[in-house]
C-alpha cells in the first residue's frame, strides 16, 4: 500500500532528541488533503484514491478542472496527486485526509519532489569533471572545457548520452527512509529528518514506507 499525502516544503531547522542529540530537520506543510476521486478494480482496473491540496483561486482554474472539484465538493487546489493501492477506509469524494490519518512520529518515509533548477551549466558543475590540472577529459589549455567529443570516420558521430554542458537541477527525485521525528496536528506541520528535494514553498508528495 504506497499510502501518502501532498505537502509543501517550508524549510530546515533543528531538533534535539530525548538524548539531547542534535539534527537537521525538514518541516512540512500537510494541508489536510481532499479526496477528489476514487478509482476501483471494477471500474479502473486498479485500485487508487486521488488528492489534491493547496487552496487555488478559481479564475486561474480551467473549467473542465472546476467541474471535477465541484463533483468532489471542494474547491479548487494547485496539486493534484494519484496514490496507486491506497484508498481509506470508509473513503467518499470530499473527505479530507490530515497528517494524523495517515503519518505517526518515527514512521519511515519516502519524499518526493523537484530539485532546484540550476540553469544551463557547464561540464565541471555539472558533471564533476575535474579542469585543468587534471586533464583526465581531452583538453589540456581550456580551463573547465569538455575537451574532445569527437570520433574518428568510423562511427563519424557522437553518440547519445556523452556527458556535456546542458540545463541541471529541475528533476523530479526521491529521498528514500526518512524518518518523521515530530507532528503538530494543530498548525498542520510535520518534520522529517534530513532534507528534501526543491526550494522552500515547493510542493512535494509524502509516502509511507
Amino acid at each position: 500500500m504506497s499510502s501518502g499525502l501532498i505537502g509543501k516544503k517550508i524549510g530546515m531547522t533543528n531538533v534535539f532528541d530525548d538524548n539531547g542529540k542534535n539534527y537537521a530537520v525538514t518541516v512540512i506543510e500537510v494541508d489536510p488533503n481532499v479526496i477528489t476521486e476514487i478509482k476501483t478494480n471494477e471500474e479502473n482496473g486498479y485500485e487508487a484514491v486521488q488528492l489534491s491540496a493547496f487552496d487555488k483561486k478559481e479564475k486561474s482554474t480551467s473549467k473542465p478542472l472546476k467541474g471535477h472539484f465541484e463533483k468532489a465538493g471542494t474547491t479548487p487546489k494547485k496539486y493534484i496527486k494519484e496514490f496507486r493501492d491506497f484508498i481509506p477506509e470508509d473513503a467518499e469524494l470530499g473527505d479530507e485526509l490530515n497528517i494524523d490519518d495517515v503519518f505517526s512520529i518515527g514512521d519511515n518515509v519516502d519524499v518526493v519532489g523537484v530539485s532546484k533548477g540550476k540553469g544551463f551549466t557547464g561540464v565541471v558543475k555539472r558533471h564533476n569533471f575535474s579542469g585543468v590540472g587534471e586533464a583526465t577529459h581531452g583538453q589540456h589549455d581550456r580551463q573547465r572545457h569538455p575537451g574532445s567529443i569527437g570520433q574518428a570516420s568510423d562511427p563519424a558521430r557522437v553518440f547519445p548520452g556523452i556527458k556535456m554542458a546542458g540545463r541541471s537541477g529541475n528533476e523530479r527525485n526521491k529521498i528514500k527512509n526518512l524518518t518523521i521525528a515530530k507532528i503538530f496536528s494543530e498548525s498542520n506541520l510535520m518534520m522529517v529528518t534530513g532534507s528534501i528535494p526543491g526550494p522552500n514553498g515547493r510542493f512535494v508528495e509524502i509516502y509511507n514506507r
